[in-house]
Order: structure tokens, then sequence, then C-alpha cells
């Protein structure tokens, strides 16, 4: 019996390091977050402008029309890394992109956009990260594909790269552009 207590430990380390291991040596990317909004309604907020002159936005501007929805803040460094990908998209006109600055101070996140261009057409804001919540942000940025009905077809967590715009999001876009998706 006391030999046992001596593997006791030893077996709660085997457990442990297995259910870490398991996802590795399933090939499982840890960086995936589920969203349990695919498919369904993104959240119906209303949310006050950014910049005066340009409109914030509410649920019935993310309908008509496939969109992407972008979480930023200016104090977010991969928000920064992300910028100009969202700026050739913008320039690009493939579709429409939408912001909405998080957790920030106005006068920071408008310095922001002055700074490195602004890529929005409609920017709602979002200081106290309530409406991040009901997205089910976990930090920014994080970038939502919107189709025509108003629904969450896609969630990109951190920073868009080339890569994941070319290979993923914007074929998602043309499907559903074209009624695949």
């Amino acid at each position: 019996m006391a030999r046992l207590l001596y593997l006791l430990p030893l077996l709660v380390f085997a457990v442990i390091a297995g259910y870490f291991t398991i996802p590795i040596l399933s090939k499982k990317d840890p960086r995936l977050l589920p969203s349990v909004l695919i498919d369904k309604p993104a959240p119906g907020h209303a949310l006050p402008p950014l910049l005066q002159g340009k409109p914030g936005f509410g649920p019935e501007d993310l309908k008509g029309e496939v969109k992407l929805v972008n979480f930023f803040a200016s104090w977010c460094g991969p928000c920064r890394v992300e910028h100009p990908i969202l700026m050739r998209l913008s320039a690009e006109g493939r579709v429409p992109l939408v912001g909405i600055n998080y957790k920030d101070r106005p006068e920071a996140a408008v310095g922001w956009l002055r700074e490195l261009g602004d890529p929005f057409g409609r920017i709602g804001v979002d200081p106290d990260g309530r409406v991040a919540i009901d997205w089910g942000v976990y930090g920014v940025p994080e970038t939502y594909l919107v189709d025509a009905e108003g629904h969450i077809r896609y969630r990109h967590v951190g920073p868009l790269t080339g890569t994941a715009l070319n290979d993923t999001i914007l074929p998602m876009v043309e499907q559903l552009k074209a009624g695949r998706g």
C-alpha cells in the first residue's frame, strides 16, 4: 500500500501530461477558439460613431451585403500589425469593413486612425466591452465575417494575415456573395 502512495504523484503527472499532449498529437490548432455564434444572427447593438461625419452602426447595417466586422483598439499592438492588410482590403473594395473600437479612449482611437488610415465604412464604439462580450470576443483584434442576412459565418482570432485573408476569408466572401455559403 505504501508503494502505491509513492506512485500516485507519477500517475497524476501522467494524466496531466496526457491531457496536454493529446491536442498536439491530434494536430488540433490551440489558437482556434470555437464560436457558438457561427451561423447565428450577429448580436443586435446600436453603437455610437467614433468619428464625426462617419456613422456608427446597428444591427440593420449588417444586412444587405457580406461584411467584415473588426474589433480593434489603439493600444493593441497586433491591431497595428494587421492594419495595413485592412487598408489594402478597403482599397480593393472586395468587402465592406465595419470597425468596432474596443475599450479605447476616443481621442486615442481617432489619432490612431489619422496616423494609420481609416479602412472602415462605419465605426462603432464599445467603451466598456459589453458588445464584445456578446460577440464572444476573447481579445483584440478579432474579425468576423457576416453574411448578407446578418449571420456570423466565420471568426478570425488575432491579427489578419495575408494567408488567412487569401486562403480562407476572401474565398468565403466570394461564396457568400454567390449564394453558395
